[in-house]
């Protein structure tokens, strides 16, 4: 007998009836019926009984079903243990990010690294956002993603992914209509902002601040879909990655706009200590990130 078949006898019996095997397997009615008469082919008799529209295990069938479940039990547990051997063994993983709007994807992406490596715990440490790479200094965490770089040998910097922020803004605004704004324009403008300080924002970092322009007024407003309904009320405008934009912009009382003539592009990296040793599954993690975003 295979392994489908171990598998197959073992849900036919623990689901209750043929419908949820189905189910659990992902198998049709056919393919399912056809797999058990191979198993029964196999052992030269009839493993279950239709009683009252239930199917009952004969002994030969209850014989099978224990076998099933000593086999199925130590290949589970061998292949974790390969996992264990390949990718290490315990341990937990610290990240954080410099900008909220990348928690986005990441939630998604921790999700998908576990069910592979399932022995290894990843936290994300939402109070070093803003301050990733002191933090990463401090120990506090073990991988920062960071559009900003600082010079010190103790951390390593690899490429992630490249994004555009633009403004975003009332479909009423006078902005609604330019094919793209600069540093001047924000003058007499509201600009809404998802935290303080404001030395951490992108839009005042890599515009604002060289150009030396202060906006009228500006406000902090963690909650994207708050800021989102400020701007569609025309009462501010506010700064955001294109790709985190995309799902609001199938409203059309809000519009993108473009920073600067050539848009402002801005590149992420994975920033990690160089001065730390560390297990295989972190080398494992940082792979598995860079893939995953890409396939993005």
């Amino acid at each position: 007998m295979e392994i489908r078949h171990l598998k197959l006898i073992k849900a036919i019996v623990e689901e209750g009836s043929i419908t949820k095997a189905i189910d659990k397997l992902h198998l049709t009615q056919s393919a399912l019926s056809h797999q058990l008469k191979e198993a029964e082919y196999q052992v030269g008799t009839k493993l279950f009984l239709r009683t009252n529209k239930k199917l009952t295990l004969t002994k030969a069938g209850e014989k099978v079903y224990g076998i099933a479940n000593e086999i199925l039990d130590k290949l589970s547990e061998t292949e974790l243990q390969i996992k264990q051997m390949v990718y290490g063994e315990f341990g937990e993983i610290r990240i954080s990010t410099e900008c909220f709007s990348s928690y986005h994807w990441l939630p998604s992406v921790l999700k998908q690294f576990h069910h592979l490596y399932p022995n290894v715990e990843l936290k994300i440490v939402t109070e070093a956002t803003h301050y990733p790479l002191q933090k990463l200094l401090d120990n506090v965490i073990d991988i920062g993603i960071v559009s900003d770089q600082i010079k010190d040998d103790k951390i390593k910097y690899i490429e992630l992914f490249q994004d555009e922020v633009v403004m975003v803004v009332s479909e009423n605004h006078s902005w609604a209509t330019k094919k793209y704004v600069v540093a001047e324009d924000f003058t007499n403008e509201h600009l809404i902002i998802h935290s303080l300080p404001l030395e951490t924002v992108t839009i005042h970092q890599m515009v604002l601040a060289p150009a030396n322009i202060t906006p009228k007024k500006v406000t902090p407003l963690p909650l994207t879909e708050a800021s989102i309904e400020m701007v569609k009320a025309d009462m501010g405008v506010m700064s955001m990655a294109k790709w985190a934009l995309q799902p609001y912009l199938k409203n059309s009382s809000i519009k993108a706009v473009k920073i600067g003539k050539k848009g402002l592009k801005r590149k992420h990296f994975i920033a990690i200590r160089t001065d730390k040793p560390q297990p295989d599954y972190f080398n494992q993690f940082i792979t598995f990130l860079q893939t995953e975003i890409n396939l993005q």
